[in-house]
C-alpha cells in the first residue's frame, strides 16, 4: 500500500539476517572482475568466509580499522537459505533460496593480499566489514536473479557498473558446490562475488577513507548506503 505502521524515517532498519551460521562468500566469481586484474577464469568455485560478527545494517557505518591503510568496497549479490540441504543438485539449488539481498563485501586489501599467509580471513572480518539488506526480497519476486544491474558509488561516482549475468558461476551451481562440502541450513548467506571496479586495480588504487559514504545497489533488490568512519 505504500504505508506504514513506523514511518521510514524514524526506523532504523537492521541486517535483515544478523547471526546467521554462516556467511560463505565466492571469489573471482565475474569475468569482467577477473579481467581488471589479470586473473584467469577459474575452473571452480573460490570459496572463503567471513564471521557473521562482520554483518553490520544497510545504513550503519563501516568501521575503518587502525590495521590498515587500504579499505576496498565490494558490491554483491547475496542469497539467503531457506531450505536445509547436502548434497543439493544444481537443478533444485533454487528451492533452497528463500530470496536475495544486496551485500557489501568490504575489504581490507593489504591484510587479504600480503599478510597473514595471504588468507584471505582476516582481511575480509573485520567487524562491520559486511553491511546487508535494506530487506530480503524473496525468490518468487525476482525475475531472473542472473539478469539485474549491480552498481556501486562512493561519494556519488559511480565504482562499479556490471550485470549478474556476467556471474562466471551463478546460484545454483554456487549452492551445488558449497553443499558438497558443509550442510546449508536456513539463513546461511552466501556472497555471490563482485564485478570489476574495486579500488585496489584502479590506476592509481582508490581506498576508503573515514567520511566517505558507499552505496551498493543491486535492480529490484534497492540499495544500502554506509558511511565510512
Amino acid at each position: 500500500s505504500g504505508r506504514h505502521r513506523v514511518p521510514r524515517a524514524t526506523a532504523q532498519l537492521l541486517a535483515p539476517v544478523g547471526d546467521p551460521e554462516k556467511v560463505i562468500c565466492v571469489g573471482l566469481n565475474y569475468h569482467d572482475h577477473c579481467q581488471e586484474q589479470g586473473a584467469k577464469v577459474p575452473k571452480e568455485p573460490l570459496i572463503f568466509s567471513k564471521f557473521p560478527s562482520a554483518i553490520t545494517g544497510p545504513f550503519d557505518d563501516i568501521v575503518h580499522p587502525q590495521d590498515t591503510s587500504e579499505l576496498d568496497w565490494e558490491v554483491e549479490l547475496a542469497a539467503v537459505i531457506g531450505k536445509r540441504g547436502r548434497h543439493i543438485e544444481e537443478a533444485a539449488a533454487l528451492e533452497h533460496v528463500l530470496g536475495f539481498t544486496v551485500a557489501n563485501d568490504v575489504s581490507a586489501r593489504d591484510w587479504q593480499m600480503r599478510r597473514n599467509g595471504r588468507q584471505w580471513l582476516l582481511g575480509k572480518t573485520f567487524d562491520t566489514f559486511c553491511p546487508l539488506g535494506p530487506a530480503i526480497v524473496t525468490r518468487e519476486a525476482v525475475a531472473d536473479v542472473h539478469n539485474l544491474w549491480i552498481r556501486c558509488s562512493v561519494n556519488g561516482q559511480r565504482m562499479q557498473d556490471s550485470s549478474t549475468r556476467h556471474l562466471i558461476f551463478g546460484v545454483p551451481a554456487l549452492i551445488a558446490w558449497v553443499s558438497r562440502f558443509v550442510t546449508l541450513v536456513p539463513g546461511d548467506i552466501l556472497l555471490t562475488g563482485t564485478p570489476a571496479g574495486v579500488g585496489v586495480f584502479r590506476k592509481p588504487p582508490v581506498f576508503l577513507k573515514p567520511g566517505d559514504e558507499v552505496q551498493c545497489e543491486i535492480e529490484e533488490l534497492g540499495a544500502i548506503c554506509n558511511r565510512v568512519v
